[in-house]
C-alpha cells in the first residue's frame, strides 16, 4: 500500500509552472528539479482516450503525425493534481497529471 507521503511527494508537487513562449512549459517542482516539456513531445505523450486505447493501454496516436511545429495555445489546472493543454492542432482532451507529467522529465533523461 502506498502512504499518502509517497503519493504526493515533493518530486510531484509544482512549486512554479510557467510558459516559455508557445512551445515550452518549464516545470520547477518541490524537490528543486526543473523539468522543460516542448509542445510537439507533450502532444505525442498525450494521455486522453483519443490517443491511447483505454482498454490496452496501447497508444494510438502515431508520433509522426504530430507536426514538430504544433505549439500551447492554453494551458489549465485540473484541479491540485494535473495539467491540460490546448495544442494548436485544435487537440485539449488530455489530463496530465503531475506524476505523469514528473515521470515524463524522469525517463528523458535516461
Amino acid at each position: 500500500m502506498i502512504d499518502a507521503a509517497e503519493r504526493r511527494g515533493p518530486a510531484i508537487e509544482p512549486r512554479q509552472i510557467m510558459q516559455d513562449g508557445d512551445a515550452v512549459v518549464q516545470i520547477t517542482w518541490a524537490d528543486e528539479k526543473v523539468c522543460s516539456y516542448r509542445a510537439p513531445d507533450l502532444r505525442r505523450a498525450c494521455p486522453c482516450a483519443q490517443c491511447v486505447n483505454e482498454w490496452t493501454g496501447e497508444r494510438v496516436l502515431k508520433p509522426e503525425a504530430v507536426s514538430e511545429n504544433v505549439t500551447l495555445k492554453d494551458i489549465n489546472l485540473v484541479g491540485r493534481y494535473a495539467l491540460n493543454f490546448r495544442y494548436s492542432d485544435g487537440h485539449e482532451t488530455g489530463i496530465y497529471s503531475f506524476r505523469y507529467l514528473r515521470q515524463l522529465c524522469d525517463e528523458e533523461k535516461h
